[in-house]
């Protein structure tokens, strides 16, 4: 513990990321107050040398408040109404408060379309590293008024751990309206450090998340395992102290804290595991979850039970057992109604069956990220 807080204080660069529940009132107003807390824990790590960028929610939160809506809108039409007229709202507090201490900001929105084509995803890197190098203040988005289902991150915590990837930062805190990760409900004692996320932990944290935010605590941890694969660093703590980013930057535990894994998985399988949207969902039997799990092979066609979804060959896909328990996640050699002809047969079988073959595995390893 005492060498990832080293670690964290040692940090280059720090994502930030606000969470709708921390900036509303109860009108679901934009709360000032709640905002200089968050726009003094940002000045604070810049203060202390970090090339700081901050993720935020809220848009639609302020958009709501605008309108005069008491409750979360239902459908995707009416989030983007309130999106587009939160964003300048929430832009604007914030470009007001930073340019107090001579901080200038850029806005910059993001879909999931901008992290997934690989093009595109240099572009977003270099243009957040051009921004930090003038010491320009990044604020980050999801562009909710151009998002749909299909190119939507979900929630901004998943979206804060995208960009830490990106800009290989090497910690996450992600300031809420809560101290930490709780051991329960009931007592809320913080867990103040997790050096393994499992099964265990998302049960805990299956009670968290407010009604008008998107990102419950589940999402946190989800966040939080994804960085720990990387090798970073994620503090979850209550971002109602002006004072938290500054402990957490000096090495005070503040929070729960989540150690890095000691098993680095490289960046290309780290872009396929945490970065793509699956497209469909392949099911193993118990002999092929087994050899991924344990051997580390290639998913050979033979041990396919079946498909589910529609997807072109080169997707990534969920690889999941007969329970339904996500095990794996790759990069299809076959498309799925290439699988389900080719599902349960032996390798040197596939030629016959499709007239071609695009190789024996049906998703090779090089391609795979085995889940513990």
């Amino acid at each position: 513990m005492k060498t990832s807080l080293q670690k964290i204080v040692k940090s280059r660069r720090v994502v930030i990321k606000v969470g709708t529940s921390l900036l509303s009132d109860s009108k679901m107003n934009l709360d000032r107050k709640s905002l200089s807390s968050v726009v003094e824990n940002v000045l604070v790590a810049r203060k202390m040398g970090k090339s700081a960028v901050l993720v935020t929610s809220g848009a639609v939160g302020a958009g709501m408040g605008k309108l005069g809506l008491k409750t979360r809108p239902k459908t995707s039409l009416e989030k983007q109404i309130c999106a587009a007229v939160g964003q300048s709202l929430l832009m604007h507090e914030y470009e007001r408060i930073f340019s107090e201490s001579g901080v200038v900001t850029a806005q910059v929105l993001l879909t999931r379309n901008d992290i997934e084509d690989r093009r595109k995803h240099q572009n977003v890197r270099k243009v957040i590293e051009g921004l930090l190098e003038k010491n320009v203040l990044p604020i980050v988005n999801e562009n909710d008024v151009v998002a749909d289902d299909e190119i939507k991150f979900g929630d901004n915590d998943t979206l804060s751990g995208l960009v830490a990837e990106i800009i290989d930062a090497e910690s996450l805190i992600i300031l809420t309206d809560v101290d930490g990760l709780y051991d329960s409900i009931e007592s809320k004692k913080i867990i103040p450090v997790v050096a393994d996320i499992d099964s265990r932990l998302y049960e805990i944290a299956g009670g968290a998340g407010g009604e008008n935010s998107v990102g419950g605590m589940i999402t946190k941890l989800k966040v939080a395992e994804k960085m720990t694969r990387a090798g970073r660093i994620t503090v979850i703590a209550s971002g109602k102290r002006s004072d938290a980013v500054k402990k957490i930057l000096s090495g005070e535990n503040v929070g729960t804290l989540f150690l890095p894994s000691k098993k680095r998985i490289e960046a290309r399988k780290r872009w396929i595991a945490d970065q793509l949207i699956s497209r469909g969902k392949i099911i193993v039997d118990a002999g092929a979850a087994n050899a991924l799990k344990n051997r580390g092979g290639s998913l050979l066609p033979k041990g396919i039970k079946g498909v589910s979804g529609s997807f072109v060959a080169g997707s990534p896909v969920e690889i999941v057992d007969e329970s339904d328990l996500k095990i794996a996640q790759g990069l299809s050699a076959y498309s799925s109604r290439e699988l389900g002809r080719i599902k349960g047969i032996r390798s040197d079988k596939i030629e016959s069956v499709l007239g071609y073959t695009r190789g024996e595995e049906a998703i090779h390893r090089d391609n795979l990220v085995v889940f513990k």
